[in-house]
């Protein structure tokens, strides 16, 4: 038998610490390969953290509410077979490589502890009590089985702002960012820093596209998610990111290293961009291309789901190319958004306004949007840009739209 060491995973270009939030086995249980093993909470949502390789759990490393870094050993899996376990970076932390780690001894109850046995609060919940400094026991949950919730911080959080007396206070203001304002923030830097971004702008009709979202909805059956307009426009962008691959691909590298390169990807996997409390979380919808509009509003909505409520599985938080930000009726009439690193581009979606425009030879008042593309001087030019923009409002405009694959 040999032990292998499982560490705590890249998750996001800018994540830099996690919490572990439960363990989803427990020491003894038999593991597959790709088996979640626990949840953590990064600074945008939870995520689990999967096995990878087979065996039997032998060892606990991380305790819940234990914060990690990327590399941090989190368990020894057991496994036949001759994998050797790579050395640990810190002997303090675990047994030596070359001496087979004693017989897991029960840890704390916390490391072993059953997911039931913590104290249940929504990740949403959780940011925003600590973002406060409340302490959960003197929060009452309203969910099941006395799970906080949102709402429950809230309520807790205006009681207390009803029997503050600003005139007793001697605190000063608390500066700093939130977890996940500060991710926002750094990748945002990032990618101001160090991707040169370019947009081009076009208009959209919405006419065409408006009534055929009418006919298909009808065509669902009712307890199906209902197409929105976000559904198209991801259909459409996979259409066309797949005719113009040159856009659907990642600049890798440093621009003089000998290993800069541009990657190209496998499919179409589009980012939406979704508000959630305190900031964005941008879920990845992967292999669009390959569905039709049905499966991709059922998918979509889920997705979206999961990222209000923080739990977003880590294969949802990479791996794309291109964004989408659409702000919706409240939006502006244009807006320029900024490219998602690593990803290639980005479109931005104004609001649906009323417009002038001749149509067939004839004034007439029609539904209209403007799109801004942002796109990575690196991978593509102007050109580029401007036919990719001009094919994908054609397809908008124009699109033989399929309701299933």
């Amino acid at each position: 038998m040999t032990r292998v060491l499982q560490e705590i995973p890249k998750i996001g270009l800018v994540m830099e610490a996690v919490k572990v939030v439960r363990w989803l086995k427990a020491i003894g249980d038999p593991i597959r390969l790709g088996d979640p093993l626990l949840e953590v909470e990064t600074e945008k949502s939870v995520v689990e953290i999967e096995a990878t390789v087979a065996g039997v759990l032998a060892q606990i490393l991380l305790v819940v509410d234990q914060e990690a870094t990327v590399g941090d050993p989190l368990a020894w899996i057991e496994t036949e077979g001759s994998i050797a376990a790579p050395a640990p970076r810190d002997a303090s932390v675990v047994a030596p490589a070359a001496a087979p780690a004693p017989p897991a001894a029960p840890l704390s109850s916390a490391a072993t502890a059953r997911p039931t046995e913590r104290l249940p609060i929504s990740p949403a919940a959780r940011r925003l009590a600590s973002e406060h400094g409340l302490a959960l026991a003197a929060i009452n949950g309203s969910g099941p089985r006395g799970r906080i919730e949102l709402d429950d911080v809230r309520r807790a959080l205006a009681s207390a702002a009803t029997d503050f007396d600003p005139s007793h206070s001697t605190d000063a203001p608390t500066p700093g960012l939130t977890p996940m304002r500060r991710a926002l923030a750094r990748a945002m830097t990032i990618s101001n820093a160090t991707i040169p971004q370019f947009p081009v702008e076009r208009d959209v009709d919405w006419t065409a596209l408006q009534a055929a979202r009418g006919v298909l909805n009808a065509q669902l059956a009712a307890d199906a998610a209902r197409l929105s307009v976000n559904d198209f426009l991801l259909q459409a962008i996979a259409q066309t990111l797949l005719a113009f691959p040159a856009l659907n691909a990642t600049f890798t590298g440093a621009v003089d290293a000998p290993d800069a390169g541009i990657t190209p990807s496998s499919g179409a996997h589009i980012g939406l961009v979704l508000a959630v409390e305190g900031g964005l979380v941008v879920p990845v919808l992967h292999q669009v291309e390959l569905w039709g509009l049905a499966e991709i509003a059922q998918r979509r909505s889920a997705c979206v789901e999961r990222g209000l409520k923080g739990v977003l599985k880590r294969e949802e938080l990479a791996g794309a190319t291109f964004s989408l930000s659409n702000l919706g009726s409240q939006g502006p009439d244009r807006f320029t958004a900024l490219i998602n690193p690593p990803q290639s581009a980005i479109l931005a979606v104004g609001r649906q306004r009323d417009a002038v425009t001749v149509h067939a030879g004839q004034v007439a008042i029609r539904p209209v949007s403007t799109l801004t593309l942002t796109v990575d001087h690196r991978v593509a030019d102007g050109r580029l840009a401007s036919e990719f923009l001009a094919g994908l409002v054609q397809r908008l405009e124009h699109n033989d739209w399929r309701l299933h694959a």
